[in-house]
């Protein structure tokens, strides 16, 4: 099965345009979580023509399963361009299953500043959630069985694929 995810990038756009006064969504700050999160904020960012500098979160040093046995994370610079402080903050990844991904981008957010608001812009969500996590803007529901798995490979092109594990 193969998703097109450049309709859900427009879709949440429009999601997002509905969700924010046009005031608020001129002073927001974009941050894709690495790397399928980087991708989708690229394009979000631009088909919403924001002014602020997209950022770019690596939250690697922040997942609570980062010293288990057999994880070697490759660590990017985390590169947030402007103060988060009292600032409204579209947090965008590719996929939601778990929560953990997001709750470790929401500590290493919160050590830059404590901002306004936190909308979170995800993809596509899927069933297996660990912690109460949910987004606000979505691009698909997507429901898969166990030994399936959903993967964005790009930047390009962008294609979201199901694929057995």
């Amino acid at each position: 099965m193969s998703i097109d995810p450049n309709r859900l990038i427009e879709k949440m756009a429009q999601q997002l345009r509905q969700e924010l006064s046009d005031e608020l969504l001129a002073e927001a700050v974009m941050i894709g979580i690495h790397t399928g999160g980087v991708w989708v904020a690229e394009q979000l960012h631009q088909q919403l023509n924001l002014t602020n500098p997209l950022g770019l979160l690596d939250i690697n040093f922040y997942r609570d399963d980062f010293s288990q046995g057999g994880l070697h994370p490759q660590v990017r610079p985390s590169t947030l361009p402007v103060d988060l402080e009292n600032k409204t903050i579209i947090l965008v990844d590719d996929v939601l299953q778990s929560g953990r991904t997001i709750r470790a981008a929401l500590n290493e957010i919160f050590d830059y500043g404590r901002p306004d608001r936190v909308i979170l812009a995800i993809l596509v969500e899927r069933s297996g959630r660990e912690l109460p996590i949910q987004a606000d803007v979505i691009g698909e529901v997507v429901e898969l069985q166990d030994d399936e798995q959903i993967k964005l490979t790009g930047p390009e092109p962008l294609e979201l694929k199901v694929v057995k594990k």
